[in-house]
């Protein structure tokens, strides 16, 4: 029997239903402007929607429109996006029509056709992960069409390997006579047609649907049109259609009967009669065809079939274990469905205490936690807890302030029954939980009720515990009072939570009651047995009450996730899957799937009992009856996840036989993330979007609930718990793009505690709660933590909708706009002993041991000292109009004097000047990037006050010598990490720390009076001439309140960048320290014992002289921390002067280097932070960038970076009226990073070391910023601007100046109308990252990415 049949309506935007069951498609106007779009995604559509999936619609039609084929439109694009995650939320899939087809040749013109193919590979990663059905639509079956119809679907599988994704091939002539069998070799899942027939010429129908059978080679068919003709009676004429359809035995999918229909939205009955004659009409024919519609639509478990080995659903690690870092952790900005379940949870035995009060029997952990040496620190124990049981009032305070809408709790067995049998309630108990129950309702909370988290009534455990079969009847008659007694009130029910707890933990290891381990081959399988058999026997019994309490019931299954040591080894992927399936599938595969334990267990279980030599499996076995008893007993999939782990293959011992042995597999942690509080528990947020896909792939789309989803930290963290924070903030996103870009039908996020309480094993040394209770205190006071209040946003806006941090700005930055690139003279310059070239401190360092990372040196660096052409080459096809470099002091001056002028090294530098000129390219000039001449550094270097004079001398020589024709100078490049780097941390030349209480301090006032002398020089001496600018670039992150509800967390943020970018910028802008750091400093001083503070003083004539020092603000500026207070004692260093602790979010991108992570919003607030601090300066941002440390000439990272980087300078300069006047892109090329080596790569060009010649090839990202620097900014892609269009490689000193020195005017700035950041939903392969990303300006590199030319092709295909 084929697959099921779809049936296509038209009407308004082009619904449809799925390719597995019936579908009603109506369509009507294409995507095509703004104004169809904003028509289009009105407010109505959303419940359109959702009447249609309730009555059993399941795809939507979208045509997606054809400037997407031929342009980057970047509205046509998001408009699309949101359509399609609406239809997502709705629960419906998209079929995506993509008419291929071009207005004449034009289309297959070699440039078009290329392009036609980059676009494609893009749309469908940026798209395909929300429409998992395209048709892509052809004039004939043969030729240029055909060709790139079949590498068409050669990308998408490519994409989307899975079989959850179908591609068809459609053709668009109605007549079909002429054209001849499709080949087998041509791909496709299906085809599609169009078809006209003319109600007066019956005949002519049925040779139609001939020809549709002949071309389509017996494939199945999807009518996608129909044109009809001289017909009256629509329903007559589709069940005419239908029954000629079966007498040819045409293999149909579905058609489209919208001009059939005078069908509304709202004629619910019309759209169900309809999918209901396509669902019937293989089995049960026409007749009984037109039933009424549903009342409300409720889709159940279907029957599925056994796992294989490995399972189907190794296609999540096929399609994820291979993404990169940045994809893993993109964040996802977006929200949940209106109708989303959020809540807490908590447990019986965690919280109640009163453990023998009002009647409660003991528990098996009541008998555990009293039991001597039972090994919970400090003696814990649940005889008190949280008293819930005395403060049901306090809190149910507590989840109305959260306002969530559920509150998983769980029941205590022995406190309903105290013996655990039925025979007498304990009304005490039952009070208790009514009392609850009710309050819940009250506040309109959803109560979600565990019947059994793990406290087994004592008496029970005496005759054998979940060993004794005889429990299965006892839990049923458990279950049913429950039922009874509470199921008017309780409409969300869970059996049990994580069985696999229970059995192998408690029946197997013994770690947990009732510490059984005598034999853990055996009893853990018996007791999942009996715990499996009493949950389908619990869900039978709901049965009974389910029509009148009209509830669910499921089970909480442990779905922590296994990732494969290396995917693309067959062994260790089926180890991976085979962890899953005796974790997960231990559970859900009877229950979900065929009622039997999956394959990879009863084979792996049998084996090694045969081996044994046991005459039969471990493994019980279920009978045919009991199967069918046990299957699809559950309403929806509870998932509780914590953490991911390797999974790697491993041939396990014999004997003695054991559960965890089964496996064959070792499990190993993901050691480059956050340790939990729980050994072996690593925060691995992107594993609950894989386990989750990995529910929907194994287990047939089932609705899920995250059931518990905790995190413990130490009891020492208190109330700031930004740990927890940031747990929830990557773990719920993860859910997030699941259910809104994956598919997953998750409904609910129950997973975060309620509050602290008796954490199990851990006792109470742990916390996992949103809200902290004092257990020292009789009266259990409960303290809401900094991630309830947290919580409390996420829940409020539904999860995570983009802010203005996030929203794209279209505009264009001043027309004389500095656009730069940047380097350094010992990174990139190499010839370190050549020409008469004097040692610096650097060449020093580097030759030290130990020093530099993998021991590199700059000894040859990148050898831009033999390549000054190819450097500038490289700058003109960058396309910009200022070069930011520094001079080597000592390669024009050996020893730091003027005493000898090196005129080689001086002539290299000239050299390079004429060169940029000629080029069109301006240079801006650092006289000292850190490299002192070691001969000064053995006088005292910085610390030595002739070295102002030294420094001024050094500077005048520059000045007379370049200054003529250089126009940009800067005296010293970031003071603050020479100052506290290099002389007090000791990790950068000089590497001094023996003093970093005093020294860096010293240093940095040297620093600063030499900077105003050479200010000086030049403002006295050489300006009236040479009329040029100088300054000194200051470097500063932005720092932010690690927690912001306290103003402790404001103030170390507010000293953090004022230690750091003050301590330079206060004196020059301003005028002396400020009075932050000169109190501090002095305070601190005298409080160490000292006499006077270690901070220097200016005289006033210093302050004066120093004090307006500046043509501009140069500022570097890289990443953002999260600052909080931390006392250093009375340790006198500048670390415990400045007081501040710092963090950063786990949700912000990792970069190459430790210290930078990916933060765009901090650059915009410290740019204003310098207007408003430091008399709105004239800014030149003079380094920004990022590094990563893997060669990859598709480098996504750092196209996101400069992008998002640059937007917020924009958002700075148009929002916040920040004065900028340029912007350079640290580096030009990669090289040598200090003392990390050659390790870190912040280059646009990629320096290959292993080449002698060192040879340079672009990155990916030249082309995103060239394009920033060709667009001046960001214009609005509806404009069509000129500077989007690819631009060939800028080869002569015209182009590059063309394109330097264009300018936009006159344009209207808006913020982008959707920020629809879906990039880390979609499949990014090398070939995507090529073209650009789908973020807040990436799509503007698309065109271009196919001009980059043979090199990067070579290394593409290389990297592939």
């Amino acid at each position: 029997m084929g697959p099921p049949v779809l049936l296509l309506c038209a009407l308004l935007c082009c619904y449809s239903a799925p390719y597995s069951s019936a579908l009603v498609m109506l369509g009507g106007p294409r995507l095509r402007d703004g104004s169809v779009c904003s028509g289009l995604l009105d407010q109505n559509l959303q419940k359109q929607l959702r009447k249609h999936k309730e009555e059993g619609v399941s795809h939507f039609r979208v045509d997606l429109p054809r400037e997407l084929l031929s342009r980057d439109d970047r509205e046509a694009l998001s408009c699309v996006q949101t359509l399609l995650e609406r239809v997502t939320r709705a629960d419906l899939r998209a079929v995506m029509m993509v008419d291929l087809t071009g207005s004449g040749s034009d289309l297959w013109s070699g440039d078009r056709e290329q392009s036609v193919r980059l676009r494609l590979d893009v749309l469908f990663a940026q798209l395909g992960g929300l429409a998992h059905t395209w048709v892509l639509l052809l004039h004939s079956s043969s030729g240029k069409e055909l060709e790139l119809y079949k590498e068409a679907h050669s990308m998408f599988t490519r994409h989307y390997p899975g079989a959850e994704h179908v591609v068809s091939l459609g053709l668009k002539s109605w007549d079909l006579s002429g054209v001849p069998e499709l080949r087998s070799d041509v791909p496709m899942d299906f085809l599609s047609v169009k078809l006209q027939h003319d109600c007066d010429v019956e005949s002519a129908f049925g040779a139609a649907l001939s020809d549709i059978k002949r071309v389509s080679g017996h494939r199945p068919v999807l009518i996608y049109s129909i044109e009809l003709k001289n017909c009256k009676d629509d329903q007559n004429v589709l069940e005419n259609l239908l029954r000629v359809q079966v007498q040819s035995e045409l293999d149909l999918v579905g058609f489209e009967v919208s001009s059939m229909l005078d069908v509304s939205l709202e004629d619910l009955s019309v759209s169900h009669r309809y999918s209901q004659i396509i669902q019937q009409k293989r089995t049960s024919g026409l007749q009984g065809a037109l039933s009424s519609p549903p009342v409300s639509f409720t889709p159940g478990l279907r029957n599925l079939p056994a796992s294989q080995v490995p399972s189907t659903a190794k296609v999540v690690w096929e399609k994820f274990s291979h993404w990169s870092e940045f994809q893993n952790r993109m964040y996802y900005y977006g929200t949940f469905p209106t109708d989303f379940l959020w809540g807490v949870t908590s447990s019986a035995y965690q919280i109640e205490g009163g453990w023998n009060a009002g009647g409660k029997g003991p528990s098996i952990w009541d008998t555990f936690t009293h039991t001597p040496g039972n090994g919970i620190p400090e003696n814990g124990n649940g005889d008190v807890a949280c008293d819930s049981y005395n403060k049901v009032d306090v809190d149910l305070g507590l989840i109305k302030t959260l306002g969530v809408k559920s509150y998983r709790f769980s029941l205590s067995w022995s406190r309903i029954f105290p013996n655990g049998m039925a025979a007498s309630p304990n009304t005490n108990g039952v009070t208790y939980y009514n009392n609850l129950i009710d309050g819940l309702l009250g506040l309109g909370v959803t109560p979600v009720v565990t019947l059994y988290h793990w406290d087994l009534p004592q008496a029970l455990q005496d005759i054998g515990g979940w060993e004794n079969a005889a429990i299965i009847d006892h839990f049923n008659s458990y279950a049913e009072f429950c039922f009874k007694t509470f199921g008017d009130r309780v409409k969300f029910w869970i059996t049990f939570n994580d069985p696999f707890t229970i059995a192998w933990k408690g029946y197997g290891s013994g770690e947990m009651p009732p510490n059984l381990k005598a034999n853990p081959g055996v009893t853990p399988y018996k007791v999942g047995h009996n715990l499996i058999k009493a949950h389908a026997k619990a869900y039978h019994t709901y049965n009974t009450y389910r029509p009148a309490q009209k509830g669910l019931v499921s089970i909480a299954l442990n779905a922590d996730w296994y990732e494969p040591l290396d995917v693309n080894t067959p062994r260790e992927l089926e180890a991976a899957d085979r962890a899953m399936q005796f974790r997960l599938g231990w559970f859900a595969h009877p229950i979900f799937k065929n009622g039997d334990y999956p394959e990879a267990m009863k084979f792996h279980v049998g084996n090694k009992s045969d081996l044994q030599r046991l005459k039969e499996s471990r493994l019980p076995t279920f009978t045919e009856e009991e199967k069918n008893f046990i299957r699809g007993t559950a309403d929806v999939f509870c998932a509780n996840h914590h953490t991911t782990r390797i999974a790697k293959y491993s041939t396990q011992r014999l004997n003695p036989p054991s559960f965890k042995y089964d496996w064959d597999m070792l499990e190993q942690e993901l050691t480059d993330y956050p340790q939990t509080d729980v050994a072996g528990q690593r925060a691995v947020a992107w594993g609950l979007r894989r386990v989750l896909n990995w529910i929907k792939e194994e287990y047939g789309n089932p609705e899920v609930y995250v059931t518990d989803n905790g995190v413990g930290t130490e009891r020492a963290t208190s109330i700031d718990d930004s740990a927890r924070v940031f747990f929830l903030k990557t773990y719920i996103d993860e859910a997030l793009k699941a259910q809104s870009v994956d598919g997953v039908r998750l409904r609910g996020y129950l997973g975060a505690p309620l509050m602290d309480s008796f954490e199990w094993l851990k006792g109470y040394i742990m916390g996992s709660g949103l809200y902290q209770v004092d257990f020292t205190k009789a009266d259990r006071p409960r303290t809401w933590k900094y991630s309830a209040r947290y919580y409390i946003d996420i829940v409020k806006q539904n999860g995570f909708p983009a802010g203005e941090d996030e929203l794209p700005l279209y505009g264009h930055f001043r027309d004389d706009m500095m656009w730069s690139t940047a380097t350094a003279s010992y990174q990139i310059e190499g010839a370190w002993r050549a020409d008469g070239k004097g040692l610096s401190i650097w060449d020093t360092f580097a030759h030290t041991p130990l020093r530099v990372s993998n021991d590199d040196t700059g000894d040859v660096a990148c050898d831009s000292y033999h390549k000054p052409d190819e450097d500038v080459r490289m700058l003109q096809n960058l396309g910009v109009g200022f070069y930011r470099f520094s001079i080597s002091w000592s390669r024009v001056l050996p020893d730091g004097t003027t005493a000898h002028v090196n005129e080689p090294g001086l002539k290299y530098y000239e050299y390079l000047v004429d060169a940029l000129l000629q080029a069109g390219i301006k240079p801006l000039i650092t006289l000292f990037h850190w490299d002192l001449p070691q001969a000064l550094q053995d006088v005292g270097g910085w610390e030595n006050d002739t070295i102002v004079e030294r420094f001024t001398q050094y500077a005048d020589l520059m000045f007379s010598r370049l200054g003529h024709k250089v126009k940009h100078w800067i005296t010293i490049n970031e003071p603050y990490i020479f100052t506290n780097i290099g002389h007090g941390y000791g990790a950068a030349a000089p590497g001094i720390s023996f003093r970093p209480g005093t020294l860096p301090y010293i240093v940095g006032h040297n620093l600063l009076k030499a900077h105003a002398e050479a200010w000086h020089l030049y403002n006295s001496t050489y300006r009236p001439s040479q009329k040029g600018i100088i300054s000194i670039t200051l470097n500063s992150d932005w720092a932010e309140p690690r927690n912001p509800h306290k103003q402790e967390d404001y103030d170390a943020a507010n000293r953090y960048v004022e230690f750091q970018l003050g301590w330079f910028a206060h004196p020059i802008f301003v005028g002396d320290y400020s009075e932050l750091m000169k109190t501090t400093i002095r305070n601190r001083s005298l409080a160490g014992g000292l006499p006077k503070s270690r901070l220097p003083e200016f005289t006033p004539e210093q302050i004066q002289r120093i004090n307006g020092t500046h043509d501009f603000f140069g500022f570097n500026h890289y990443t953002t921390k999260l600052a909080f207070p931390l006392s250093y004692g009375n340790l006198q260093h500048y670390d415990a002067d400045r007081g501040t602790g710092t963090v950063v979010d786990r949700a912000w991108l990792d970069s190459g280097s430790g210290w930078l992570k990916v933060t765009p919003f901090g650059f915009r607030r410290i740019l204003k932070f310098i207007k408003e601090n430091y008399g709105n300066p004239p800014i030149i941002v003079t380094e920004n960038g990022v590094s990563q440390r893997q060669m990859d000439l598709n480098d996504t990272l750092r196209q996101h970076y400069y992008t998002e980087y640059i937007n917020q300078a924009l958002k700075a300069y148009l929002l916040d009226g920040v004065d900028i006047r340029g912007y350079t892109a640290w580096s030009l090329m990669d090289n040598l990073e200090w003392a990390t080596g050659f390790a870190e790569q912040f280059g646009l060009y990629f320096v290959n070391r292993s080449d002698p010649k060192l040879t340079r090839t672009p990155k990916v990202s030249v082309q995103t910023f060239s394009t920033i620097i060709r667009c001046n900014g960001f214009p609005d892609p509806k404009s069509g601007h000129e500077c989007l269009k690819p631009q060939p490689e800028a080869t002569t000193a015209t182009t590059a100046t063309t394109a330097t020195t264009a300018t936009q005017t006159g344009t209207t700035i808006t913020a982008a109308p959707h920020a629809v950041l879906n990039f880390l939903g979609l499949d990014l392969t090398a070939e995507d990252a090529k073209v650009g990303l789908n973020t807040t300006f990436a799509l503007l590199v698309v065109m271009c990415a196919a001009a980059l030319g043979a090199g990067i092709g070579v290394f593409v295909a290389r990297r592939r």
